[in-house]
């Protein structure tokens, strides 16, 4: 009798040397993550993806490791929008050097483009959009759209 099934035996994704690991992010983001990070296409960076991968806490989850990239905040921040529950693992020298979860700042700056064609924002003005976080909805300071749904849309 043959076994149609197997067990998942786990993940075989290799190890990065130095790096970022992204885990516990929302099922189905990695590639939102990727866009925020601005990796599309070609990449000089390693890149190692999973996708609906088992998860005790959360049910299924997504893996994004980038090698030999560390986060800066505002990166952290946009990722926080689409995986509230993801945590940011720094790699040095194959260990985890620093383990940190992510937080959605009360007020965003530069990090979402207004809908609104009719905010300043949108204009020629040398200005940054300013989106205040409340309960998962997003206020644009300037106008005051709201936006509460398919926020990685509007993420620049």
């Amino acid at each position: 009798m043959t076994d149609k099934n197997p067990p998942e035996r786990g993940l075989l994704i290799s190890q990065i040397r130095n790096g970022t690991v992204i885990d516990h992010i929302t099922a189905g983001e990695a590639l939102n993550v990727l866009r925020i990070l601005g990796i599309v296409g070609t990449t000089q960076e390693r890149l190692s993806i999973a996708t609906n991968v088992p998860s005790g806490k959360v049910g299924r989850k997504d893996i994004v490791k980038v090698e030999n990239r560390e986060l800066c905040q505002e990166e952290v921040d946009r990722i926080a929008l689409i995986a509230p529950r993801a945590t940011i693992n720094i790699i040095r020298n194959y260990a985890v050097y620093e383990k940190m979860g992510v937080k959605i700042p009360e007020l965003l700056r530069g990090v979402i483009h207004c809908p609104n064609p009719e905010c300043i924002s949108n204009t020629h003005e040398p200005i940054e959009s300013r989106f205040a976080v409340n309960d998962g909805m997003l206020r644009c300071e300037y106008c005051d759209w709201r936006i509460n749904r398919n926020i990685p849309e509007h993420i620049i």
